[in-house]
């Protein structure tokens, strides 16, 4: 017989991911396996924040986490059940 009061179901939730319309115009405009990469990574960063963490950083002089992805890089705003896309941008030129 098994006690259920000593096992707990855990269930993970995956946050809601909304893009700004400035990410959304570089998605498009990047190529397909690039987006499609970045898209992924996005999508498990919201399903659990500790599959990225190698990659995540707090932004400095400014609120937001930074997510590494190759040569690009992707500014959020984690806002507890919603993932904010805020910017999406090559390396050097994201953080202007």
């Amino acid at each position: 017989m098994v006690d259920f009061t000593r096992h707990v179901a855990y269930s993970y939730t995956m946050k809601q991911v909304s893009y700004t319309k400035a990410a959304i115009k570089v998605l498009r405009r990047m190529p397909a396996n690039t987006a499609t990469l970045i898209r992924t990574k996005i999508e498990a960063y919201a399903q659990g924040s500790s599959a990225q963490a190698n990659n995540m950083k707090p932004l400095k002089g400014r609120e937001g986490i930074r997510l590494r992805v190759g040569d690009w890089r992707v500014i959020m705003d984690d806002q507890g059940n919603v993932l904010a896309v805020l910017d999406i941008g090559p390396r050097g030129g994201i953080y202007d």
